[in-house]
């Protein structure tokens, strides 16, 4: 499979990665996450080439994650700013956050610190189910085919690839 067609695969993980599954977009996501809205800051920050940053920009707003909004006319500029569906990236980013600061911080620690605004209290992101409350945990999830499934399996070579995969 080649990684331009990975956003047609019948996966959500698949699916997602064809959007922020770079290190440049995930960078570009961190800092708006941080407040930052502005094509040069995120080209002086990031020290990413102004090609790669106009592209993964526009492909966040093309997938409704960001949007631009003009701050300047004669040149026009926008500002990119998170839309309510970029916001709920925020818990992956967090979730990241918290795998980098365990097992990539070092013996220095995690750069910066995380904290509840209203208790001052250092957060500690868990991932929980909606329906119980309780911590996911990789020993108690059952994976079991969707619906999205059923029509790419008609597929021989996808159905091949993807049997090893699904519970017998």
């Amino acid at each position: 499979m080649r990684w331009n067609d990975i956003k047609h695969e019948p996966c959500s993980i698949a699916r997602t990665l064809s959007i922020i599954g770079d290190r440049w977009t995930l960078l570009i996501l961190r800092n708006a996450f941080l407040g930052m809205r502005r094509f040069d800051d995120f080209q002086r920050q990031l020290d990413v080439t102004r090609h790669l940053l106009t592209d993964r920009l526009n492909l966040l707003h093309d997938h409704g994650i960001l949007h631009k909004v003009p701050y300047q006319e004669r040149p026009t500029r926008h500002e990119y700013r998170l839309t309510a569906k970029g916001k709920e990236l925020y818990p992956i980013i967090m979730t990241l956050v918290q795998w980098g600061d365990k097992w990539m911080a070092g013996d220095d620690g995690p750069p910066l610190n995380y904290v509840d605004r209203q208790t001052g209290e250092p957060l500690r992101p868990i991932l929980v189910d909606q329906n119980s409350g309780r911590p996911i945990d990789i020993h108690q999830v059952k994976i079991e085919p969707g619906p999205g499934l059923d029509k790419a399996l008609e597929d021989p070579e996808f159905r091949r690839r993807w049997m090893a995969l699904l519970p017998s």
